[in-house]
């Protein structure tokens, strides 16, 4: 397994929109490997292929506390949207920027597993939040782009700031 170096906002890479999977080989499975690696050791919840400049319908996300529950979405598509929640979120892309965004409360998202079988998955809470955050790097978004033109022109200047002092 290898660490993946994460995509910064605003990068343009990270507006790509994310083809589907083909098939899962051993290449789309070490990369479900080192995505994960990559995530835990950032560390985050959750991390889309598109974040590591990988334009492929992958996402891997694991919102338990032991870390020990790796959920692997290929070709994910959300088929059902419930509820309203508004909730702080955070991006790997987006280091030390948080701010509230409104989501679905509840989601069921159809995908394929590492084996390739098709899953249905019914989720509400976090686990809701980070398919739709994780889904939207697919499409080619970054939770900022539910924000305000103002403050994503603040968040902009921000890490332009801190891109120049760690420079």
């Amino acid at each position: 397994m290898a660490l993946l170096p994460i995509l910064r906002f605003p990068d343009p890479r990270l507006r790509k929109v994310a083809v589907p999977v083909n098939k899962i080989d051993n290449g789309i499975k070490k990369l479900a490997a080192d995505m994960a690696e990559t995530m835990y050791e950032a560390p985050g919840i959750g991390l889309a292929a598109t974040q590591v400049d990988v334009h492929q319908r992958v996402v891997v996300i694991d919102i338990s506390e032991e870390k020990n529950d790796l959920l692997v979405l290929i070709n994910p598509e959300i088929t059902e949207m419930d509820g309203l929640a508004i909730g702080e979120e955070g991006c790997l892309s987006v280091p030390g920027i948080y701010d509230k965004v409104e989501r679905a409360e509840q989601v069921a998202v159809r995908y394929l597993d590492l084996d390739g079988q098709q899953r249905v998955l019914k989720a509400d809470g976090l686990l809701a939040v980070c398919i739709q955050h994780e889904l939207d790097h697919l499409n080619g978004k970054v939770f900022v782009d539910h924000l305000s033109q103002m403050k994503q022109g603040r968040i902009k200047t921000k890490l332009a700031k801190q891109a120049r002092v760690t420079a």
